[in-house]
């Protein structure tokens, strides 16, 4: 009897996982299980096996993300005007096959124009996003984020086991090409399965290619004056979500460079540190996510800004024992800000206007990350000259400051959530 009571509850629980969600969750699940294989080794493998230069990783970060940029408006545009399906299955395809570029790279020139390829067909991103919104009760936002970031962790774990096993099998470069193939295959088998899902909008007509350009000027326009409709607290989430993509970037792009060349951890150590902070991640993200939908937004907001600062000074002077500890406090981190913003931002904009939010936050947010990245590794670089390497991290930890006092005095809780129903 208290089995079945529990499979009752349980049922009860995750109820809310069905139709588009379910359908997303599996293709998710699919693709996460190649998305962390070539991490671990991706910054030796453009610098040493490809042979690129000194700049080449933060080359590599601006152009990732000002490609991402350029589909942003456009993107959360066509989202809301004609819909999530069309972009999300189409543009999961033309990924899948951008990974060939990486696997039979010749140079690293051949990594930046896969980088290209891929980062355009991110344009179904806001699609993506607005289409989780839509597909989420109300009072189960802060757990339905939670799961993506469990399912995350626990599909993206094997990804750097996998890596480190190749690795030692054999070598660097052929074990990254392999992965990268093994990358389009699952890619593929996912975005065939997104094929599944159901427009969530009801569009007027179909989407054509003429519309990513003649949409682009509208797209633009009704992307800016969507703030003059949405609340002061989206605003500055938005400012907050933006600073701390800035100060990720700062770092993130050296930091296995650093850890090899700084940290003295070795090629063969490195993959190992990835496994613990995807285990966090599943063990922890549903606690987070039943806090943020219990306590609120802000209180996980606040304490990731802490954990996040508390991780990259702990990172900055490691050793291979207490970087793993960073590692899993950054997975602490990252499940609360993002399970919290997600949630309150989702509580804070209509559906109608959810996609063109969503563009232009990652419109504003990849070109900062970019940006962030060739200062990150320019950092790097004239910290090493001067006997300080740990420059992108210290300007990391100035950033936390400011993010901490606006979520503090300028992001407040709608007093009602979107979508959600008040009883008398």
């Amino acid at each position: 009897m208290k089995s079945m009571g529990l499979i009752d509850t349980l049922r009860q629980e995750f109820s809310f996982i069905t139709g588009n969600y379910r359908i997303l969750i599996v293709s998710w699940m699919i693709m996460d299980l190649a998305m962390e294989m070539p991490n671990p080794n991706f910054q030796v493998f453009v610098t040493e096996a490809l042979h690129g230069p000194d700049m080449a990783l933060g080359i590599i970060g601006l152009v990732n993300f000002l490609a991402m940029a350029a589909v942003a408006f456009p993107g959360g545009y066509l989202t809301d005007k004609y819909g999530r399906r069309w972009l999300i299955t189409t543009m999961t395809f033309v990924m899948a096959l951008s990974w060939l570029f990486f696997a039979f790279a010749p140079t690293w020139h051949f990594i930046l124009l896969g980088t290209i390829v891929s980062s355009l067909s991110l344009i179904y991103q806001p699609a993506l996003f607005a289409m989780f919104q839509d597909s989420l009760p109300p009072e189960r936002r802060g757990m339905g984020s939670s799961i993506i970031q469990l399912i995350h962790g626990t599909f993206n774990t094997p990804g750097p086991i996998i890596a480190g096993f190749l690795l030692l099998q054999f070598g660097l470069e052929m074990s990254m090409r392999i992965i990268y193939l093994l990358m389009t295959t699952l890619y593929l088998i996912a975005a065939f399965w997104r094929l599944r899902l159901k427009e969530t909008i009801a569009n007027k007509e179909p989407i054509r290619f003429r519309y990513f350009i003649s949409s682009y000027p509208k797209a633009i326009k009704e992307s800016f004056s969507v703030w003059k409709t949405v609340p002061r607290s989206m605003f500055w989430l938005f400012v907050t979500q933006t600073l701390v993509m800035f100060g990720m970037s700062l770092s993130q792009v050296i930091n296995q460079l650093y850890a090899l060349d700084v940290l003295g951890i070795t090629l063969e150590q490195w993959w190992l540190v990835y496994i613990p902070l995807l285990l966090t991640m599943v063990v922890v993200s549903l606690p987070i996510g039943k806090m943020v939908d219990k306590f609120g937004r802000k209180i996980p907001l606040v304490l990731g800004l802490f954990v996040l600062g508390t991780a990259t000074l702990i990172f900055a002077h490691g050793n291979f024992f207490t970087v793993i500890l960073s590692m899993i406090l950054f997975g602490v981190a990252q499940l609360l800000a993002m399970s919290a913003a997600v949630a309150l931002s989702t509580d804070l904009v209509e559906p109608q206007n959810r996609g063109k939010v969503n563009g232009f936050i990652n419109f504003i947010g990849y070109i900062v990350m970019g940006f962030g990245m060739l200062l990150g590794n320019y950092l790097f670089l004239e910290g090493q000259k001067i006997g300080l390497p740990q420059l992108p991290f210290y300007a990391t930890l100035v950033l936390v400051i400011p993010q901490l006092l606006i979520i503090l005095f300028l992001v407040h809780e709608p007093k009602k959530r979107v979508g959600e129903v008040k009883s008398d």
